[in-house]
């Protein structure tokens, strides 16, 4: 969508959309924020929890569900990781999810729920890679929870 259709759906004109939001990057930014920052307490409330596997997989499933449902958020996220590391920030997305699910990777990984060498971003690279892929199917949130059910099998080791 470009700064024209936002600024005639809000109602305002191009140049407030501008002024407000220099770059596409900061409106993406501003559109997904609270949906970053629900999936980052989530994170938080799930790390104490004693089956880290579960916690982990939960809050995987939750990052998923809203990639695959929340247009544009996979595509920011791939852009976000692409960007160069002097324009990335800690308020885009990818540093914000990194950043909330990095203990649960590692909690997980330290109880042997998860293979050798699996980092936060190979997650949210893979759940980035699902959620662009099933973007046109009917069902998006569906095929992209069978699509993780998948990938688990080959990075968690079976218990």
């Amino acid at each position: 969508m470009r700064n024209q259709q936002i600024a005639r759906i809000a109602g305002v004109g191009s140049g407030t959309v501008r002024r407000h939001f220099p770059s596409r990057h900061a409106l993406l930014e501003a559109v997904f924020r609270e949906r970053i920052e629900t999936l980052c307490v989530h994170a938080r409330d799930l790390t104490g929890r004693a089956d880290t596997r579960a916690a982990l997989l939960e809050w995987l499933g939750a990052v998923t569900a809203y990639a695959a449902t929340i247009r544009g958020l996979a595509i920011a996220l791939t852009r976000d990781r692409a960007a160069d590391p002097e324009v990335a920030h800690e308020h885009c997305a990818s540093a914000q999810l990194t950043e909330a699910g990095d203990p649960l990777v590692r909690r997980a990984a330290d109880d042997g729920a998860l293979r050798p060498g699996v980092t936060i971003a190979d997650l949210l690279a893979l759940i980035t890679g699902i959620a662009l892929a099933t973007e046109n199917h009917p069902d998006p949130a569906a095929e992209a929870n069978r699509l993780l059910g998948l990938t688990i099998a080959g990075i968690s080791p079976h218990q």
